[in-house]
Parts: C-alpha cells; sequence; structure tokens
C-alpha cells in the first residue's frame, strides 16, 4: 500500500535516525515541516518534505490533511495495562481521608489487585486488558510497555506475561513486556520476605527465560517494598537471564534507587516524584533515561517530577502514564502531555519529545519509533484541525486525535 499525505499543516518530530534521545535544552526543539507531505509505503515511512519537493509517482491513497497536524504516536514506556476488576473503592477511601500508604496497610493497594487478578481466568484478563489497550491506540499510543506485577506467585505472574505475549501477537501495537514480581510482598510471605525473592529468582525467573516472557525486569524499590539489597539482588539474577534493567525509584523517598539503577546500567528510572542532589548528579554520568509519571502525582495528589530541574541540568526525561487501577487509572498520553506542561512547568515541544522519542529510548525501540525518519514504521497521528501542535496540552481533557495510524494501516 502506497499512501500519501498532503498540504500537512505541520509534520513534527522529523529528525535523523540517528537521533535516538534528546536532552537538555535540546528537549526544546522539535523539528517540523510546514506545509508537508508525507508518504507511506507498506508499513514504513518513505519520503517527507515541503509540499514544493513532492515528487510525483504512483499512489494507491492520497490524503489531503489541510489544517491538520502529524506527529509520531506516542510512547508509553510505563504501564500496568495488564490488570483485573479496578479499585474505586480505594479512589472513595482517599477522598475519605486515607493515604496511599495507609490503604496498603489495611491490604489494599497492590495486594487488592493481586487478589482479584489471581481470582481472574486467563481468557477474562486477556478479555479485560484487551480492551484497555485497544483503547489508548485510539488515544494515539503506539508503543506500550506493560507490566506484570499484579500476581505475587508463580502462576499467577506467569499468567500476566501470557497474557501480555498474546496482546503483543494480536494486537498492532508495539508491545514490550516487563517482569515485575518485585512489585509487593504477598500475604503469604509477609513474615518471609527472603522466602518471597528466592521464589522470584529461583522459580519465577527461570519460567520466564524458559518462555520467553519478558523482555525487562523491574523492582519496586522503596521503603516498605524493596530495600536496594534485595533490589540488586533480583536485578543480578534476572540479567543472567538477558533481561534489561527498569525501576520503579524515588515515589516517597530518595535513598539511593537512581544510583543503584544506573550501576545496574538501568534502561530507566521511573517516578522520581522525590529526588535529591545526589540523584541528579549520577544521572548526568549515565545513559539511563529518568522518566516521569504525573498521572500518578495527579491522582495521588503527591508532588510531581521537578522537569524542570532535571532538563535545566542537561538530562533527558521520559513522559508515560503508569497506567494502573490503584494510583493511575487513565492511559491517555494526551492528558499526560497536558500534566507536564501545567504541572510541571515544561513547554509543549519539551513534553512532546518526552512522550516520543525520548519514551522510545526508554522501551529500547527507537529504531523503528519515536520520531519522523525514513524507514521508521509509519504508526502516526493525525490531529483535528489545529491552530499549532500547543494545542495539544493547552486543550487538556479533549481529544485532539482525528485519526491513528499504526505501520501503515488505520485504526478504526
Amino acid at each position: 500500500m502506497n499512501t500519501l499525505f498532503i498540504h500537512i499543516k505541520e509534520l513534527l518530530q522529523t529528525r535523523e535516525i540517528s537521533e535516538v534521545k534528546v536532552m537538555g535544552k535540546s528537549m526544546s526543539e522539535l523539528p517540523h515541516i510546514k506545509n508537508a507531505f508525507l508518504r507511506v509505503k507498506d508499513d514504513a515511512i518513505h519520503s517527507y518534505g515541503t509540499m514544493s519537493s513532492l515528487v510525483i509517482e504512483a499512489t494507491d491513497k492520497v490524503i489531503d490533511v489541510t489544517g491538520k497536524i502529524i506527529l509520531p504516536t506516542w510512547c508509553d514506556s510505563h504501564s500496568h495495562v495488564v490488570y483485573a476488576g479496578d479499585r474505586s473503592q480505594e479512589f472513595v477511601d482517599r477522598i475519605n481521608g486515607l493515604s496511599y500508604e495507609d490503604i496498603a496497610a489495611k491490604g489494599g493497594g497492590i495486594l487488592n489487585s493481586a487478589q482479584t487478578l489471581q481470582d481472574a481466568s486467563e481468557c477474562d484478563l486477556y478479555k479485560q486488558s484487551i480492551e484497555r489497550v485497544n483503547g489508548l491506540i485510539k488515544l494515539g499510543t503506539g508503543a506500550l510497555e506493560i507490566k506484570s506485577g499484579y500476581g505475587l506467585s508463580t502462576k499467577a505472574e506467569l499468567k500476566m506475561l501470557r497474557v501480555i505475549k498474546k496482546i503483543k501477537k494480536d494486537s498492532a501495537v508495539k508491545i514490550k513486556a516487563t517482569f515485575l514480581g518485585a512489585h509487593a510482598i504477598p500475604k503469604k510471605y509477609k513474615d518471609n520476605k527472603v522466602g518471597y525473592i528466592d521464589l522470584i529468582i529461583n522459580q519465577m525467573l527461570p519460567k520466564i527465560h524458559q518462555e520467553q516472557l519478558a523482555d525487562f525486569i523491574d523492582v519496586f524499590c522503596e521503603k516498605g517494598y524493596f530495600s536496594l539489597e534485595e533490589t540488586s539482588q533480583v536485578l543480578q539474577a534476572a540479567t543472567k537471564y538477558g533481561l534489561v534493567p527498569k525501576i520503579h525509584v524515588n515515589q516517597f523517598n530518595s535513598f539511593g534507587g537512581v544510583a543503584l539503577g544506573v550501576k545496574h546500567k538501568a534502561l530507566s528510572v521511573d517516578h522520581l516524584e522525590v529526588l535529591s542532589k545526589e540523584d541528579v548528579s549520577v544521572l548526568k554520568n549515565a545513559e539511563t533515561m529518568p522518566v516521569a509519571l504525573p498521572g500518578c502525582s495527579f491522582f495521588l495528589g503527591i508532588p510531581y517530577t521537578p522537569a524542570r530541574w532535571l532538563i535545566n541540568s542537561g538530562l533527558a526525561l521520559a513522559l508515560a502514564t503508569d497506567f494502573n487501577p490503584g494510583s493511575a487509572p487513565s492511559g491517555n498520553m494526551n492528558f499526560i502531555v497536558s500534566l507536564a506542561c501545567i504541572k510541571m512547568n515544561m513547554s509543549p515541544e519539551e513534553a512532546i519529545n518526552a512522550a516520543t522519542i525520548n519514551g522510545a529510548f526508554a522501551m529500547n525501540i527507537s529504531e523503528d519509533y519515536g520520531s519522523i525518519c525514513i524507514g521508521k514504521k509509519a504508526s502516526l497521528i493525525i490531529t483535528k484541525d489545529l491552530t499549532s501542535y500547543r494545542q495539544i496540552p493547552y486543550h487538556f481533557g479533549s481529544n485532539p486525535i482525528y485519526k491513528v495510524m499504526i505501520n501503515g494501516e488505520f485504526i478504526e
């Protein structure tokens, strides 16, 4: 199929394929072409440029998008979209004054989701999850990382990862799978944390490797969950199976988790609502991508990742949804981009860069996603008529999308 878009108001994120992330001041630069064309052949970007440079050739479909903007689909590098049921009662509990930690202490939170998921069949879990993923595609997400971590038993963690594998096979969207068995301590191991870590390392990891169910390993490195030593133990074991580290750090406390992630060559360190000078300093000398999750901050009413501090320090930053049933029950990346501008003082250019090219880097998929480059996958957002791309974050809560193309095919 040869599809030609003409009279594009603005074609965003046009870069050389060698550019895999942007950092510091460069995050405020969003290369674009006005009055542009874009040609797609099969599933990839074939050519693009100004309308005045368009070379006429045989084309299957010509689409005039006058007034519309085209940009790469969002790359959401942190989600928990595979889960069963919801936790709307905890939403009410928080309204009535309980904190996230209070809810977790009385058996809610992650343990609540784990029980619900353990009770769900694999078929039902798949049906609930694929429906959510399909909804995210319509909102412009073209690449999605999905974590396990609501199983907390060998059987249930494998069930989650098998569902993710099936979604990867059935969905048009690019999926990356992350094993997050070290998400919380299950009730059965409440007084035997060492035993649960042993279960992760000696039972879960070998079976996950045998079935090739995960790309990444993650640990919730936080007070009350997994310590620095325990996190290191799990990461070391997982890298023997070829799993790339990505860790939850600094959601509520800063106690060395960022440095630990860098030490283990983590692809990303995610959350970072609480940061120290030492954390920022160690990131300056690393390839690790900081990832902010403003949807979680919005929903829980906790501080936002200090984006300005990170960017002004010359660092890169990615944005992701953290879509999960307890602390961020929305996978709408358009809203995440808005939150980044409104609550984190990021410019529209910085936010779009963080949600596309830097998000792709945080998923190890820069070769195919995150920017408009010849040869990359034709996964595109075509907006409604807009006066400027700045209207995407400006009109928070609204849907700016006219159509979504994934791998050269429109999603209906």
